[in-house]
C-alpha cells in the first residue's frame, strides 16, 4: 500500500521486467549463481561432494521460485492512502462580553484510493469534524467516486463528488490556502465543503481550457428557517438524500497563460426545498474567480451570487444572496508567506445585512505538506464584531 498526497494524485505505472533478468539482478542470487558456476566448473577445488552440490542447487531453485511468485502477486502500490487535518485555536471577542476562546480539531480526514487499471480508479475521503460526534462533530463521506478515462482528454466521475465551484471547495487541504479558517464567502455563499451524489463529465485540453458538467443531488433547505432560503443549511450529504429536484452544475476554466487561472460556474436547481414548498422555487448560483501568480506574488478575487425565486424568498428580502473577496499574498521565502484578505457577504434579510471581515496573517511551511498559520481578523457589527487572532497547524500526506 502506497501513501500519496491527496493534492498530487498521480498514476503509478509499473515497469515490466523479465523474471529471468530480475533473478540475476538480485545481489544474493547473483552470488549464488556465481558460486554454482564455479563449483560446476571445478567442484574438487572446493571439496564439495555431488550430494552437497545438488542440495545447493535445490536451494537456489527454491529461492528463484519464491522470487517468481512475488513477481506474480498483485502489486500493492495500486492502492493509495493519504489524508489531511487541522487543529485551530481561536481567541476572539466582540466587545460585548461574548468571547470565543477554544481549541478545535476542526478536521481529520483519511483518503483511500485504488487504481483498477490505467483507465479506471477510485477515490474517497472519510472525514471526522470536531474530533467526535457527541456534540457538534460529524463523521461523513466527503468523496467516494469511480473515475473513468474515456479518452486522453475526457473523464467521467460517478459517485459522491465535490461540486465544481469556487476555489476552496475542491482544494481545501490546509497547506493549500492562507488563513486559519476558510474564508466566509466560500462558507456562507458557496457552502463549502459541498458534495453530492451524481455524475460529472470533465474535459482537459493542452491549450489550458477545461470544463466540468455535473448532475447531482441538490439542496434541501428547511422551510421552517427563513422560508427555506438558508443555503448552507440546505446541504444534504448523501444519507438517503432526497432527489425530487436534482441540481445541474457547469464550469469552464482557463489556465493556458502561465500563473493565471480564470473560471466561471453556473448551477441551477428547480426547487431548493425538494418540492416541500411552493413559496421558494428555483435557485441559480453564479460564481466566477480569477487568480494570478507572478514573482511570488498572488492576487485572488472571487464573486458568487444566488438568485432565489419565490414569494417566500422575496418577502424576507433573501432572494439575492452574494459575496466577494479579494486576497493578496506574497511568498517572502519558499517557506514563509504573508497575506491580506477583505471579505464581504450578504445572505439577505431586512435592514443592513452586509457583513465584512478583514484577515491578515502569515503561513509557515516547514515542509511542503505541513503548515503553521497565524492571522488576525476584524469584523463589522453585522457579522458579529468578533475581532482577535487565530492559530492553526495543518498537514496533508
Amino acid at each position: 500500500m502506497k501513501s500519496v498526497s491527496i493534492c498530487n494524485l498521480k498514476k503509478y505505472n509499473r515497469k515490466k521486467t523479465s523474471p529471468r533478468n530480475h533473478y540475476f539482478k538480485t545481489p544474493l542470487l547473483t552470488a549464488i549463481s556465481a558460486t554454482l558456476l564455479s563449483l560446476s566448473l571445478n567442484p574438487a577445488a572446493f571439496a564439495v561432494t555431488d550430494e552437497e552440490f545438488r542440495q545447493l542447487q535445490d536451494q537456489f531453485n527454491q529461492l528463484a521460485d519464491e522470487v517468481e511468485n512475488n513477481k506474480r502477486a498483485p502489486a500493492s502500490n495500486n492502492t493509495h492512502i493519504g489524508g489531511y487535518g487541522e487543529l485551530h485555536y481561536n481567541n476572539l471577542n466582540n466587545g460585548k462580553g461574548d468571547a470565543k476562546k477554544q481549541l478545535d480539531l476542526h478536521r481529520f480526514v483519511l483518503f483511500l484510493g485504488h487504481d483498477f487499471n490505467d483507465k479506471t480508479r477510485f477515490f474517497s475521503e472519510l472525514e471526522v469534524e470536531h474530533a467526535n460526534t457527541e456534540e457538534n462533530g460529524v463523521v461523513e463521506v466527503e468523496q467516494a467516486y469511480v473515475q473513468f478515462d474515456l479518452n486522453n482528454h475526457t473523464r467521467l466521475n460517478a459517485g459522491v463528488i465535490l461540486v465544481p465551484v469556487g476555489i476552496i471547495n475542491e482544494t481545501h487541504e490546509p497547506p493549500a490556502f492562507y488563513g486559519v479558517e476558510r474564508n466566509p464567502v466560500e462558507k456562507y455563499i458557496i457552502p463549502t465543503t459541498w458534495s453530492g451524489g451524481g455524475v460529472m463529465l470533465s474535459g482537459h485540453y493542452s491549450n489550458g481550457f477545461s470544463y466540468d458538467v455535473a448532475l447531482h443531488s441538490g439542496l434541501k433547505t428547511d422551510i421552517t428557517k427563513n422560508n427555506g432560503t438558508d443555503i448552507r443549511g440546505g446541504r444534504q450529504g448523501i444519507s438517503e438524500a432526497e432527489a425530487n429536484n436534482l441540481a445541474a452544475t457547469a464550469r469552464a476554466k482557463y489556465t493556458g497563460f502561465r500563473g493565471l487561472e480564470l473560471a466561471a460556474t453556473v448551477q441551477y436547481q428547480d426547487n431548493i426545498t425538494q418540492n416541500h414548498s411552493n413559496n421558494v422555487n428555483s435557485a441559480t448560483l453564479i460564481e466566477t474567480h480569477a487568480r494570478y501568480n507572478i514573482n511570488h506574488f498572488t492576487l485572488t478575487g472571487l464573486y458568487a451570487r444566488w438568485d432565489i425565486n419565490g414569494d417566500g424568498a422575496s418577502s424576507l428580502q433573501r432572494n439575492i444572496q452574494d459575496g466577494a473577496y479579494l486576497e493578496a499574498a506574497y511568498k517572502i521565502t519558499p517557506n514563509v508567506g504573508i497575506f491580506a484578505r477583505q471579505n464581504q457577504w450578504d445572505n439577505g434579510g431586512t435592514g443592513d445585512t452586509r457583513k465584512t471581515q478583514t484577515n491578515a496573517g502569515i503561513n509557515y511551511w516547514p515542509n511542503e505538506n505541513i503548515v503553521v498559520k497565524a492571522d488576525y481578523q476584524a469584523q463589522n457589527e453585522t457579522a458579529g464584531n468578533f475581532d482577535g487572532f487565530n492559530l492553526g497547524i495543518g498537514y496533508q500526506f
